[in-house]
């Protein structure tokens, strides 16, 4: 059987926070065409990953906003790694206490569906230092965020070389750039010469 791949996925700003001080969701930038992507992904067969925040804040949506989309969703097969969690209420969810990157490998040697990370930046970061990530995918949204930047994109994650292997526009203004880490180094200018 061969390993199920890994694609991390993650919202941004231009300037690569993952949120504002004040920002609404999707940075206020909602479309049709960012719609239908949401949509169309989580009707892929997967096993989504999540930390504890994303599932406790997915969890907390007002039952009045919990449609078909949120329903499917909750019944996929999810993981979400914690500490402190006891249990999680969703059909298809476990909690694992365990070592992140350590589940990770095993659940890509045995599961029969894709993984997708689903926010989460602290599961996406320990991932790529992990050197498990097949393709990370950048929605990134045309703002600056600034000073009331929240949650820096990927700080704290160790240099890899990237290949870019695909690119797409949602609405006419957000980008979607799709990167597979080469496991090549990083070229770096020679110091002495500088």
């Amino acid at each position: 059987m061969e390993a199920a791949t890994l694609t991390a996925d993650l919202f941004v700003s231009a300037d690569g926070w993952a949120r504002g001080e004040r920002s609404p969701g999707y940075f206020g930038y909602f479309g049709p065409d960012l719609q239908r992507w949401i949509e169309d992904e989580s009707a892929r067969p997967q096993h989504v990953l999540m930390g504890r925040r994303t599932y406790e804040a997915l969890d907390s949506v007002p039952e009045e906003a919990r449609d078909e989309g949120y329903a499917r969703m909750t019944r996929l097969p999810v993981t979400v790694f914690s500490r402190t969690l006891p249990s999680a209420a969703w059909p298809g969810a476990t909690v694992e206490s365990g070592d992140l990157a350590e589940s990770v490998r095993g659940l890509k040697a045995t599961a029969e569906t894709p993984l997708r990370t689903m926010g989460s930046l602290s599961v996406v970061r320990q991932l790529l230092n992990a050197g498990l990530v097949d393709r990370l995918r950048l929605m990134v949204f045309p703002l600056l965020v600034g000073p009331g930047g929240r949650e820096a994109m990927l700080e704290g994650v160790e240099e890899a070389e990237l290949d870019l292997v695909d690119q797409r526009v949602l609405d006419d203004r957000i980008l979607l750039i799709e990167y597979a880490p080469t496991g090549r180094p990083v070229p770096h200018s020679d110091a002495e010469g500088s």
